[in-house]
């Protein structure tokens, strides 16, 4: 969450986006601690070109060093084992960080913020960039992908999940949706929401898998202790931050209609206390209360997946990654028992919807070095790597549709029942289902704790708390349109 006074700059960078485009009718394993690269730096590290004439040619920015900071992730872990070969194919030189998640945005959006075009390259989800592109701090990678001198041959843009480019695709309009505009950064990996389960626990207590709401609290009634004292029917988020909104609790709330912002007069308002929303919310403090863990307030995707592995959730809703690392062979207690479908509808017949987090590779506007930084990022969002990165970095979702289609893939993933399934199910559906705008993290951080409040019986109805997480919310958004 940035401060007043950036928060003021944004105010207007946003401003005059919103009159240009009514104008033009328009989310690791490893170490925790820091780590750079080393190698000689053989090059100048200056590079103005933009673009190339002529041929494409990977030797076409040799000399030149780029930088780039790195979250602590699986696929972090995959490029930087790849560099050496990136070095020897283009003869550029990188520099690398790898940082925490839990301190890493701070750190990006600190360098951002300086103007100094270091880094050049960043990894980012796609809520984070909402901020910085309202700044100016993000490149515009249409402007690679539009020259044909700057694509490598085998590149197959077309090759990408379609639904993960859009999700880093961006007009700069508050309220208006992902999928024009801007392209912001290139996926790397992307989770979508689904829902995991315990065989076992299903099959000793002759259950079928929900597939509605209201089978899913019928479930769990009878599976709280399923596996004795401490454990429970249904593991999801619930930490006091921006991370128990995003993914399965945002993607059910949609499934019940429900919409985090309108526009009203051409301005953001909230509209979390609208009917659909205060229902979502009753179903999910009866959902916690009837079949969550006693400490779901302290819940992060680590404790989701934790437990279900030990053998204390039945169910997890969570990104469809997270169990699958639970479940390969000799990874925790119940590997081999999880099995995957998608997450239950709001009634039969209604469509399979999920949210979306997408792990990108973005690029500073202000580099010195972008032509430079466009071949990394072509470079190691190319189909080669990409198989790489999944089949041998266990990297998951893949952002390009020739890997979930191969044969490598697939064997990988046999033994995960139903995963494949589910996210056939659920893809077509799947989009960013918050509203764009760059107080994201404001907002949904008070969400969450609102919703801890809730539960907690701090109000005297979902109704009470909604009304005033919508007051606050608003609050946040006030500086955004009145347009």
């Amino acid at each position: 969450m940035k401060g007043k006074n950036l928060k003021r700059a944004f105010a207007i960078v946003i401003s005059a986006a919103m009159v240009t485009g009514l104008a033009a009718c328009g989310g690791g394993s490893g170490n925790s601690n820091n780590s750079s690269g080393s190698g000689s730096s053989s090059g100048s590290g200056s590079d103005q070109q933009t673009g190339s004439t002529g041929e494409f040619d990977w030797k076409a920015y040799e000399g030149t060093t780029i930088e780039i900071q790195m979250v602590q992730h699986t696929a972090s872990e995959a490029m930087v084992t790849k560099l050496e070969e990136f070095e020897e194919l283009t003869g550029i030189h990188v520099e690398y960080s790898i940082t925490p998640e839990s301190s890493y945005f701070d750190r990006v959006s600190t360098a951002l913020a300086s103007g100094s075009g270091s880094p050049d390259l960043f990894m980012s989800g796609a809520y984070q960039l909402w901020d910085y592109s309202s700044a100016g701090y993000v490149e515009d990678l249409n402007t690679y992908l539009d020259d044909a001198s700057m694509i490598s041959p085998d590149y197959d843009v077309a090759d990408f999940v379609q639904s993960a480019i859009n999700a880093l695709k961006w007009s700069g309009v508050p309220g208006e949706a992902v999928g024009t505009g801007q392209q912001m950064g290139i996926p790397l990996a992307f989770e979508v929401y689904t829902m995991a389960y315990n065989t076992r626990a299903f099959a000793e207590n002759g259950l079928e898998v929900p597939r509605t709401y209201d089978e899913l609290l019928a479930v769990c009634d009878k599976l709280q202790k399923w596996n004795g004292e401490n454990s429970y029917a249904v593991a999801v988020r619930g930490a006091r931050d921006w991370g128990t909104i995003h993914p399965a609790y945002m993607s059910m709330y949609a499934a019940f209609g429900a919409k985090d912002f309108v526009l009203e007069g051409g301005k953001l308002v909230s509209a979390v206390n609208s009917p659909e929303a205060v229902e979502m919310t009753e179903f999910f403090v009866d959902m916690i209360k009837r079949g969550g863990s006693s400490s779901w307030a302290k819940y992060t995707w680590y404790d989701c997946g934790v437990d279900l592995g030990t053998g204390n959730a039945a169910i997890v809703m969570d990104a469809d990654n997270n169990p699958v690392h639970q479940n390969w062979e000799g990874a925790s207690e119940e590997a081999g028992n999880i099995a995957f479908a998608p997450l239950p509808v709001a009634k039969e017949g209604d469509p399979q919807i999920s949210n979306y987090w997408t792990w990108s590779v973005a690029m500073n506007a202000s580099s010195k070095n972008k032509g430079a930084a466009w071949y990394y990022i072509m470079y190691f969002t190319g189909k080669d790597f990409a198989k790489y990165a999944t089949v041998e970095g266990n990297s998951l979702d893949p952002a390009r549709t020739s890997i979930w289609e191969s044969e490598e893939f697939q064997t990988l993933m046999k033994d995960q029942l139903g995963y494949i399934e589910a996210y056939e199910a659920t893809i077509d559906n799947t989009t960013i289902l918050f509203t764009p705008q760059p107080y994201f993290f404001e907002t949904t951080t008070e969400w969450a704790a609102t919703l801890q409040d809730i539960v907690a019986g701090k109000y005297s109805s979902a109704q009470e708390g909604m009304d005033q997480l919508k007051k606050k919310m608003d609050k946040a958004v006030e500086d955004i349109g009145g347009l």
